[in-house]
């Protein structure tokens, strides 16, 4: 028995110690940790509880026979985060430069397919040269299995991808089916083809940062949702950001116990909108003096910052937070706008997280970029999101809401269950002095501001939607935080069904 036991022993060491310590020592350098490492800083002390362990590779080819390691370049398995379940894959660049095999994909296809099982989330840790060319199609056909079950998990299971290292080729479409990525600066990079063949085929001279480092991603191209220093400050982050989510789509949103009073008032809000309707103000800082604590996790912050995506919590409980951001381009909605909250929304849709819209925005931006490359399809997605979105949906217009805009942002025509306005809202068609140049076309100056005046003076108010119903209430900024929380609560037992349907046509 006691030879077993040693032989047991000396089979998990062997497998702990991945690619060898040379490897391992060069990981470090490079200011990454292990994949091992990565999953200690990840899950709570000692809950971690590894698949697979001896798994190894069944290619013979090129010499591959002789070359084992176990555990195949992946760690798996599962842990909890604060005490609740989640399924865990680690990709090993010390093995094999954490290349993907057939086994390598069929460790990563068993816990997504107990992630989905039992109803946790799954969490991957990127760190890999791509598909290992030895075994050639037998490598692709382990991406498409791990592709699948990416598409079946999606709004049943939350995902997350941590990009800790090289995604390149194949490998990056998984993660982009994931709900939320993470990005390392300076040591993570995607993209479907590297530096070397672009400058094959377009000519074009580009580094591995420019053309998919973690910067990039998060700004230009919104692929990725928040880029981090370094691997501890991701994994504290994914640690804080699952806190947030449901395990499944059939549980509620988590509960945490919460301090700050439900009916706090909050004054400062009341002089927030300042007197001038041009001038800007920080939603952020309506929104932190809104929710629990004054914590607000923001997706992508660098992309599309004329509008706010994120989760807080009110009463302990998690909601998304979707607003305009009068700081830059006075909150307009544009593409990559619809396009990130339009994404946000059905995420929060899929997993039952209740939504609350902060509203100012003046209206679509115009222009031939935004029309030539699909503000009318693009502007739907979000449109549709809200409209298809089942959750509790409460909806506060502090200012502005104009034009097509302002049916856009979770208005009660889209089904919102409760639609406040601050004293300070202006609903209308437009802006005063451009509905009266229209309207008055080929009067006086003094006419048109005269005018101007008696339109503001009629429609620059929330009086007029809330005589229509639009709008439940016109309620004073301060009692912000207390309205949302009573309206969530009555909302908790909401009951709202779509009709059947295979899957809608959402215009993407």
């Amino acid at each position: 028995m006691l030879e077993i036991v040693e032989e047991l022993e000396k089979r998990r060491a062997a497998a702990r110690a991945g690619g060898g310590q040379k490897r391992i020592d060069r990981q470090h350098e490079k200011g990454k940790l292990t994949a091992r490492e990565r999953i200690e800083v990840l899950l709570d002390a000692g809950s971690f509880e590894e698949y697979d362990m001896f798994v190894e590779h069944n290619c013979v080819d090129f010499g591959m026979d002789e070359q084992k390691v176990p555990g195949d370049g992946v760690v798996t398995g599962s842990g909890t985060i604060n005490g609740r379940l989640v399924y865990v894959f680690s990709q090993d660049f010390t093995v094999f430069g954490g290349a993907l095999s057939e086994r390598h994909a069929q460790k990563i296809c068993k816990v997504m397919d107990m992630a989905m099982k039992v109803g946790a989330p799954v969490i991957g840790l990127n760190d890999s040269g791509g598909a290992r060319i030895q075994e050639g199609v037998a490598s692709l056909a382990g991406y498409a299995e791990v592709f699948q079950r990416n598409v079946l998990a999606s709004g049943v299971v939350p995902q997350l991808s941590l990009i800790m290292g090289p995604c390149a080729g194949g490998a990056v479409y998984s993660p982009a089916m994931t709900d939320f990525i993470f990005m390392v600066k300076d040591s993570s990079y995607m993209f479907v083809t590297g530096p070397d063949v672009v400058k094959t085929v377009t000519n074009e001279v580009v580094t591995q940062e420019e053309l998919g480092g973690a910067i990039t991603h998060t700004t230009k191209s919104s692929v990725a949702d928040v880029a981090f220093e370094n691997d501890i400050e991701t994994l504290l982050a994914a640690r804080d950001f699952i806190d947030f989510l449901p395990a499944s789509n059939r549980e509620e949103v988590p509960e945490r116990p919460c301090t700050d009073p439900w009916d706090r008032i909050e004054h400062s809000l009341d002089t927030i909108i300042p007197p001038n309707a041009n001038q800007p103000y920080d939603m952020h800082e309506l929104i932190r003096k809104t929710v629990d604590e004054g914590d607000f996790f923001e997706i992508q912050p660098a992309h599309a910052p004329n509008i706010l995506c994120g989760f807080a919590r009110i009463e302990g409980r998690t909601v998304g937070i979707v607003a305009n951001q009068p700081m830059v381009l006075a909150g307009v909605l544009d593409i990559n706008s619809s396009k990130k909250a339009g994404r946000f929304v059905r995420f929060c849709d899929a997993f039952n997280i209740p939504i609350v819209t902060f509203v100012d925005v003046p209206g679509f931006l115009p222009g031939v970029g935004q029309e030539h490359n699909g503000i009318i399809k693009h502007g739907a997605k979000l449109l549709f999101a809200y409209a298809e979105a089942t959750v509790p949906k409460i909806t506060i217009i502090t200012r502005k809401a104009y034009g097509g805009a302002y049916d856009v942002m979770a208005s009660k025509h889209l089904r919102g269950d409760l639609n406040y306005a601050w004293p300070t809202a202006e609903i209308a068609v437009m802006g005063a002095k451009g509905a009266v140049e229209i309207i008055f076309r080929g009067k006086t100056p003094e006419e048109i501001a005269e005018k101007t005046a008696e339109y503001e003076a009629r429609f620059a108010n929330p009086f007029v939607a809330a005589s229509k119903g639009f709008i439940d209430e016109v309620i004073q900024p301060h009692s912000t935080r207390r309205r949302i929380a009573l309206g969530l609560r009555k909302l908790r037992n909401k009951q709202l069904e779509n009709p059947w349907k295979k899957h809608d046509n959402i215009p993407l």
